[in-house]
């Protein structure tokens, strides 16, 4: 039976969820399948990924094929790496200590890479929040400056009606007065 590790579809529609399981290179894509070793989330930024390392590890001594994708996804998680090691060790070109040893060289930069990633994206992420809100202060000053000017505006205009209207009043009663002198 050949075996493949590969990607299970889940989560709605465009907004993808994976499992990542071992099963028949015959079998559905959302069929059947020997084991779940862990799951991948694209969706987050960076991506999500839990994975048995062991599990995927015995899979690939075993003759397990990953698909692109989960070579890619297993390349990251070093689980590929780690087998090559063991193979050099089988081989004899290094000891078991010492492929220990640049394995753990690699993860300990791989760690450092991804949380330098992940705090500069948490960075712009602030900068952009931080932006925005100094956008929409500015936007609603302008927005309470244009109202206050057209209160002032409507205020002006009523002051001068009533004026106008309050104008000819005194006028009127002054024209009445003065022939009543005569």
């Amino acid at each position: 039976m050949a075996t493949k590790i590969r990607l299970q579809r889940h989560g709605r529609k465009g907004y993808a969820f994976y499992h990542i399981v071992i099963a028949d290179s015959r079998a559905p894509r959302d069929g059947k399948f020997i084991e779940r070793i862990g799951t991948y989330n694209p969706n987050t930024n960076p991506a999500t990924i839990d994975l048995n390392f062991d599990k995927a590890l015995y899979w690939l001594q075993v003759g397990a094929q990953p698909t692109d994708t989960t070579r890619n996804i297993l390349s990251g998680e070093g689980v590929l790496l780690k087998k090559h090691l063991l193979g050099g060790v089988k081989k004899g070109a290094f000891t078991e200590p010492e492929a220990e040893k640049k394995f753990e060289a690699w993860q300990s930069a791989k760690k450092s890479v991804v949380s330098a990633e992940v705090s500069k994206l948490g960075d712009a992420r602030r900068a952009a929040d931080k932006a925005k809100l100094e956008n929409e202060k500015a936007v609603n000053k302008a927005k309470a400056e244009a109202l206050a000017d057209k209160k002032a505006a409507a205020v002006a205009a009523k002051r001068a009606a009533e004026a106008e209207v309050a104008a000819p009043e005194t006028t009127a009663t002054t024209e009445e007065t003065a022939p009543e002198a005569e």
